[in-house]
């Protein structure tokens, strides 16, 4: 009898590791950058695989979930293609848990942004426009880019504002 209670708390623990994973888990470590790294994320974030930052280089962010972006912007002329991936997978990927994320440039411009606002706007992090890789004086590596034609909101100040080229790293708070 003694046994059988034992077997039954047994396969009742292993369910709970199952469902819920085990206890006092630790983050998810993310496989480390092959290359130089071009973008940096820390903060509020749960998997990581620089100390408490999460670094990528190219080849890991083109492979994030790479998508097509054709729009028009401010700063560009005609329709504009742009290679890269929605912010919100790379949200997901670090396991963000904030509420806003300030976005520094390689000139140390920086913006913060409420990460609904940009998940719900589509934002996007381009990696290569119209099939060139953008060079650091071409607004690369990096640009945090909405899809401007869709939305005339997305052309008011705040997404403008919020459009950060050469971009470096992300801070969520």
């Amino acid at each position: 009898m003694k046994l059988f209670s034992h077997g039954l708390i047994a396969v009742a623990a292993m369910a709970t590791v199952l469902l819920t994973g085990p206890l006092n888990s630790v983050a998810d470590t993310l496989a480390a950058p092959a290359g130089r790294p071009i973008l940096v994320v820390a903060g509020a974030i749960e998997n990581t695989n620089a100390g408490a930052t999460a670094e990528f280089d190219r080849a890991q962010l083109e492979a994030l979930a790479p998508q097509v972006l054709e729009t028009r912007t401010p700063w560009t002329e005609g329709v504009q293609r742009f290679d890269g991936f929605p912010i919100a997978a790379l949200f997901d990927l670090v396991g963000a848990k904030g509420d806003t994320v300030r976005a520094t440039a390689i000139n140390d411009y920086a913006v913060t942004m409420p990460i609904a606002d940009l998940e719900e706007s589509g934002a996007f992090v381009a990696i290569r426009q119209n099939g060139a890789l953008m060079k650091i004086r071409e607004r690369g590596p990096l640009w945090i880019i909405f899809p401007y034609d869709s939305d005339p909101r997305l052309t008011g100040d705040d997404f403008l504002n919020w459009s950060i080229w050469q971009l470096k790293s992300l801070e969520i708070e």
